[in-house]
């Protein structure tokens, strides 16, 4: 028995405080900060349409190796010397594969594949042998078939880095498809038992943590992109303007997530208990990939804006500056409804008013950059504002649930204690 304890503390108790997030899981995150502004880089250096889908293709793969991680580190105990040293060569990895992505499509794609397929199938089968030696064969089975699927993702992964060119970004579409399916299929492999949902179970406040911290990294790297450029500029009014504008509109981000969104569905998720894992399969695992996106897209954005504030709109331009907020409110309305609110016609609103602004565009004389991004910013501000008057009753009733909470579980403990 006392050979097997160190094995056993790999893994999370669930225990009170068991959910707080490690040092070692921020100090992680801090390699996905660099990929993300790599991924942001891309796109604005290959502002086509094979550059959109290239740039899509890598930020799918960057946030799948990360909740993979996220996952693992919900279930072992980060704070353990195996589990840390495992982190710390998925980091490592991981550099190799985020240097790797401005030229992931010409002369380094081999080197991100291969990258990509060593941490997720080197993480996994890790994980299924931890649970194996601990005498947990359910769990075992499980990370077993995860790291099949991505056994079989993996060719797709290489052969497309070694054929480049249009097929290439073809199969590696067709390996991140087969990811994607994984877990909606619950990761059947033939010949070996199905297991209900409910065995993924997680702690439900470190995945919403999680989660949220990912959001801030990549919140924190629009204004890296936004400093960055600003700083290399001469100062004008209207390069100032366009910094303004950049942090209002990063600001509005954190606003529209962290305000009415991030603390809910915390609340959520704990709740849900025996649901946690269908929960965070849905809400923070795939949902988040809308929401990240435009945050980088949003990054992207500001870093036209404050290249060419005064020139004329291009299409480019235009369609990165509106799309950001566009495709950032889509997931946060996805967001919030999968945590029990209802659908948010501010939000249907705002998208629709973006929409809108992206059509009429080209037909308004004179439209700058610069004065696009605080049309964007005012529409964006629009939503945060009517939620700030919607929400708090919503808010007010989930804080009056959590002190019924406290006071009924209080009673139920002095029950204990007077029997």
């Amino acid at each position: 028995m006392t050979a097997t304890l160190p094995i056993v503390r790999l893994f999370r108790s669930r225990g009170p405080g068991s959910d707080r997030v490690a040092f070692i899981e921020l100090f992680f995150d801090l390699v996905f900060v660099f990929a993300v502004t790599q991924l942001a880089h891309h796109l604005i250096e290959h502002l086509t349409p094979s550059g959109v889908l290239e740039t899509l293709v890598m930020l799918v793969a960057v946030w799948w190796l990360w909740i993979y991680t996220t996952w693992v580190t919900n279930w072992m105990n980060p704070e353990r010397g195996p589990v840390r040293w495992m982190l710390i060569i998925v980091m490592l990895v991981g550099l190799v594969l985020s240097t790797a992505i401005p030229e992931a499509f010409t002369d380094r794609g081999l080197q991100f594949a291969l990258a990509y397929v060593v941490i997720q199938v080197g993480r996994s089968a890790f994980v299924a042998i931890s649970y194996r030696r601990v005498g947990l064969p359910v769990p075992a089975a499980n990370l077993v078939r995860i790291t099949i699927w991505f056994g079989f993702s993996a060719p797709f992964w290489i052969g497309g880095a070694i054929v480049g060119g249009t097929p290439q970004l073809m199969l590696w579409t067709v390996a991140l498809a087969i990811e994607l399916l994984a877990p909606t299929l619950l990761y059947r492999v033939p010949f070996m038992k199905t297991v209900a949902l409910e065995a993924f179970d997680v702690a439900g406040a470190h995945m919403a943590e999680r989660a949220g911290l990912f959001m801030i990294l990549a919140l924190g790297e629009s204004i890296i992109v936004t400093g960055t450029l600003f700083s290399r500029n001469e100062i004008t009014t209207s390069s100032v303007l366009a910094l303004l504008a950049a942090f209002a509109g990063t600001i509005l981000f954190w606003l529209l997530y962290f305000s009415h969104g991030a603390e809910h569905g915390s609340r959520f998720i704990q709740r849900a208990q025996s649901d946690s894992g269908r929960i965070a399969r849905l809400t923070y695992t795939y949902l988040h990939m809308i929401l990240v996106g435009g945050v980088v897209l949003l990054a992207v954005g500001d870093d036209l804006v404050l290249a060419h504030p005064d020139d004329p709109v291009d299409a480019a331009t235009l369609a990165i500056v509106t799309a950001a907020p566009a495709l950032y409110l889509l997931g946060n309305l996805l967001f919030k409804r999968s945590i029990g609110r209802p659908w948010l016609r501010s939000h249907l609103v705002g998208m629709a008013a973006l929409t809108a602004l992206w059509l009429a565009a080209p037909a308004i004389p004179g439209l700058t950059p610069l004065a696009l991004t605080w049309i964007v910013n005012g529409i964006v501000a629009l939503v945060v504002v009517i939620d700030e008057y919607v929400w708090p009753t919503a808010e007010d009733e989930d804080a009056g649930e959590d002190e019924d909470d406290a006071v009924r579980a209080d009673e139920s403990e002095r029950g204990r204690a007077a029997e």
